[in-house]
């Protein structure tokens, strides 16, 4: 079954971000990329849908969830980069030292990523874990990577494999991680923090024009995600507010 936006729960501001309990919580993000991707692949779809928390990553989505007039009303968009600040701060506030993992990524990525977290959140013991670099893990690597999570124990983990990589795997492995902390799928948001990628300036965000700047700065990488994507997500939404009438 595809994933139909109608009927999914979404977040529907920051301010609910305040009210979710601590202990162990998948939170994942949705945009126009993931939400297409999720009509062809059951199991993404499937671990979007039962996470317990999902972010509405995009204005499309936003707009898209008024127009068919969905369940769920967000009234404005949430990045993953505001997921990951408001974690970051919250936890870096605590009295007493924290662990955060980030789990994903290159170790090049990583090591900067280590290098900010030092002066940008002081209170944090940063922890990584860098997976090999393939298209599907063997069962080895699942197994080395679930254990360096709970060795480490986290008080906070991040997982960055890009989607729909990163949802399927915490979502399908999600028993075996013996965590009692809030993990977030949140792909770019490593290479935003880390330097590698330059997100857009605040006014392209403020105006619903991110995607149209990582267009225009990666135009060979993200033409087809974002010209193609874009007119296959209005495609998409148009059929499930056909379903509606």
């Amino acid at each position: 079954m595809p994933l139909h936006l109608k009927d999914i729960k979404i977040v529907c501001s920051r301010e609910e971000l305040h009210q979710i309990p601590a202990g162990k919580t998948l939170i994942n993000t949705i945009n126009a990329h993931s939400y297409n991707t999720a009509q062809k692949d059951e199991a993404f779809a499937e671990a979007l849908c039962k996470g317990d928390y999902l972010i509405p990553d995009g204005a499309s989505i936003v707009k898209a969830c008024r127009w068919i007039n969905a369940q769920s009303q967000p009234r404005e968009r949430i990045a993953g980069w505001d997921l990951f600040i408001f974690e970051m701060q919250a936890l870096n506030r605590k009295t007493t030292k924290s662990k955060v993992m980030f789990l994903g990524s290159s170790e090049k990525v990583l090591s900067m990523i280590r290098k900010r977290a030092v002066h940008d959140y002081p209170n944090l013991e940063v922890i990584t874990y860098s997976p090999p670099y393939k298209q599907e893990f063997s069962d080895e690597d699942n197994q080395a990577m679930i254990k360096a999570v709970n060795d480490a124990d986290p008080d906070l983990l991040w997982i960055g494999m890009t989607a729909p990589k990163q949802e399927k795997w915490t979502y399908k492995h999600w028993d075996e991680l013996d965590i009692h902390c809030h993990c977030g799928t949140i792909g770019a948001v490593f290479d935003f923090y880390a330097g590698t990628v330059k997100r857009a300036p605040l006014w392209w965000q403020k105006n619903s024009l991110e995607w149209l700047y990582r267009l225009l700065m990666e135009p060979k990488r993200m033409w087809r995600r974002y010209i193609i994507g874009n007119a296959k997500f209005l495609y998409y939404i148009y059929k499930e507010k056909r379903m509606t009438f």
